[in-house]
């Protein structure tokens, strides 16, 4: 099995999404042995933002790019084949601000391809990621999976959606949820990964 672990916190060992995605991985491991990890840690080596050379570049077919288009490329091809090449993909979205880090949102930027991860049929999308399993480690200072605070979580319904757009439609959201309340954040992340079953 090849996984692929996207960092997005810039916290280190002290991020919940980090240690959830680190025990979610290991559960795949001992479900999986010998299975592979490719990490990309987003807040070492982001994203850059998308700027008009590389949306010109998107459009443009490879063989036809010029040099400085195919360059311009590069980080979108990488990333995309690193998607293509696992079976399971783990995702670490720390809710900021009642979203997923900007990191994070230039990574989706980067992978949403016309033509290469979707495309319309008859004007209804079809994603082209297919036969992959996702799990999003999301950590968040409030309870956001129920109550009062339920709205205003963006971050997993947006990565549901825009996953699922692509294709990339068995997306478990695995929360370690409540680090900013006492009594709740010292069990928040073992909460989470105990919710977690993998399948061989």
């Amino acid at each position: 099995m090849n996984i692929l672990n996207i960092i997005s916190s810039p916290r280190k060992g002290a991020s919940a999404s980090i240690q959830l995605a680190n025990g979610i991985i290991e559960k795949l491991q001992a479900a999986h042995p010998g299975s592979n990890v490719v990490e990309h840690d987003l807040a070492t080596n982001p994203f850059p933002h998308l700027e008009e050379a590389k949306l010109q570049s998107f459009f443009t077919p490879a063989e036809s790019r010029t040099p400085e288009q195919s360059a311009a490329a590069k980080h979108s091809d990488d990333a995309i084949q690193e998607i293509k090449d696992a079976d399971v993909i783990v995702i670490g979205a720390p809710l900021y601000n009642f979203g997923i880090p900007s990191t994070l949102k230039a990574w989706v930027d980067h992978i949403a391809r016309a033509g290469i991860t979707f495309k319309y049929v008859d004007g209804a999308p079809q994603g082209l990621v297919t036969g992959k399993k996702v799990y999003v480690a999301m950590a968040s200072g409030g309870i956001y999976s129920e109550g009062p605070s339920a709205s205003y979580d963006f971050v997993a319904p947006y990565l549901k959606a825009v996953l699922g757009f692509l294709g990339m439609t068995d997306v478990t959201v695995v929360r370690a949820e409540g680090l900013a309340i006492p009594g709740v954040q010292d069990t928040a992340v073992q909460k989470g990964l105990d919710s977690v079953t993998i399948t061989a």
